[in-house]
């Protein structure tokens, strides 16, 4: 699938995908230990209060990342992609090692808690800048179709990540052994994560376009004509290039899709297992591991079939079955008898949990050059803030209220919103023979237009001076 990839491309996927697995296995590891942490960092409560303090400590890790989505997103566009998934490696390693000393509520009391929320929070900003700018220097290194499968590599290292948490969080607590061990495990490789990223370059894409403008601004002062650099700078798309907030909108909804399913399958299943047959934490963290399985064949599947399918059909397959199993899944969820069948429920759910995986490639296409690590750090962190929020605390109200049923008043909706997302980008790639402002050829045809434009100026000025003496003479009397 590579063959035709340069060695530092290959290098760089490599890099990337072995990062972006460590940093989500540190990331993971406390959500799915959560039902075993929570009871050490938080105060013990009657069942109601339980709930909503989960919901609470699930939302921590994605409350605040709008807010560093515009911090790494001002990083990524401005200093490079590279520095970025460098920073954020880091950041993730400082947390584990923090949360691995950290003393318990029992000891500290409320203080606990607190810190460990912070710790959430840091992982939680990281963990965006870092699967945002993995995808973003892949689309940016790498022409298609081969863009579509790395990209979606990185998907696969989410996944890989997630499971690998489950199973060290399964094999620490089913041992008996000190739940601590596992964040040290985490620490350790995100160091080693965030060292081995330092060998990797800034993408072609990016240091080309910054090249070309940097040179365009220079040359224009060294031909006395820096309005035109000014005029660029206010004007030119390359630099002003309006963001279509339509574009940004069906981005934001085909990535809502994956943060319901997510929950659903892990925490909202997780819970029942606990209140309705009576598991363990040692048991829920087993049995999810189990379905983190079924979640990297989602993946793998997705990959495989983007070889030979377009990757925005692979997401209408998405939508045309997870439509209609979300129209049943209220009558199955009050037939489940037993923790095998709920684990059979959660398998067929994570296998066509709606997505945007394989074509997160092609929502990255469309956002500007120099604004994309910003537009997609901002839509992805606040589809997973907003919808987790919603998700998570909305699901205690609406479940009491009306039972399974309460599941539809947030899964019809996220549907709804991905199946419009989808036919909009089917939509513009239908078109992208057209003009397209974020078209890189589009950037590229700008700025040698300018070029052009200044050097006819400059034409124009120097003839101007050498006419002038003549022109003063057949003034003279």
């Amino acid at each position: 699938m590579f063959s035709s990839l340069r060695r530092e491309q290959k290098e760089a996927i490599g890099l990337l995908q072995v990062g972006t697995f460590l940093e989500y296995f540190d990331l993971m590891l406390y959500i799915h230990m959560a039902v075993l942490l929570n009871d050490l960092f938080f105060p013990k409560t009657d069942p109601h209060t339980a709930a909503l303090l989960t919901a609470f400590a699930f939302c921590s890790t994605y409350v605040l990342r709008p807010f560093g989505a515009f911090l790494f997103g001002y990083i990524g566009d401005h200093i490079g992609r590279k520095t970025t998934v460098v920073m954020t490696t880091t950041m993730m390693a400082v947390s584990c090692i923090i949360m691995a000393n950290l003393p318990t509520y029992s000891q500290i009391g409320i203080t606990a808690s607190w810190i460990v929320t912070v710790c959430r929070i840091v992982q939680g900003l990281s963990s965006m800048g870092e699967v945002v700018g993995a995808g973003i220097y892949l689309t940016e290194t790498i022409k298609v179709p081969e863009r579509y499968f790395a990209v979606s590599l990185i998907t696969l290292s989410t996944a890989l990540g997630s499971a690998f948490a489950l199973g060290i969080s399964s094999l620490v607590t089913l041992n008996g052994l000190n739940w601590r061990i596992a964040f040290w495990i985490g620490a350790c490789i995100a160091l080693v994560g965030a060292v081995a990223r330092t060998r990797l370059r800034e993408t072609p894409e990016f240091a080309d376009m910054k090249r070309r403008m940097k040179r365009v601004i220079k040359d224009s002062y060294d031909n006395g004509l820096g309005e035109h650099a000014e005029l660029l700078k206010s004007t030119n798309p390359i630099w002003k290039e309006k963001i279509d907030k339509k574009t940004i909108l069906a981005s934001f909804l085909v990535q809502s899709g994956w943060p319901v399913f997510f929950y659903f399958t892990y925490m909202y299943c997780g819970n029942m297992l606990k209140t309705k047959f009576g598991c363990t934490s040692e048991q829920i963290i087993s049995h999810n591991f189990k379905v983190s399985l079924f979640q990297i064949a989602h993946v793998l599947v997705a990959q495989i079939l983007c070889r030979w399918v377009y990757p925005l059909s692979v997401l209408k397959l998405y939508y045309r079955v997870g439509s209609c199993f979300i129209l049943i899944i209220p009558f199955v969820l009050d037939k489940v008898s037993s923790p095998f069948e709920l684990l059979c429920l959660q398998a067929f759910f994570i296998l066509f949990a709606l997505n945007s995986n394989p074509a997160n490639a092609i929502l990255v296409t469309y956002l500007p050059i120099l604004r994309r690590f910003t537009c997609d750090t901002i839509t992805y962190a606040s589809s997973r803030a907003i919808v987790y929020m919603i998700t998570s605390f909305g699901l205690v109200y609406l479940t009491e209220s009306f039972g399974q049923f309460g599941l539809w008043f947030i899964l019809i909706p996220v549907c709804i919103g991905y199946i419009w997302g989808v036919q909009y980008f089917d939509k513009l790639e239908r078109e992208q023979n057209d003009y397209h402002p974020t078209n890189r050829a589009s950037a590229e045809f700008a700025l040698k237009r300018l070029q052009e434009e200044m050097a006819a100026s400059r034409y124009s000025r120097l003839q101007e001076r050498a006419n002038y003496p003549t022109q003063e003479k057949t003034l003279l009397p």
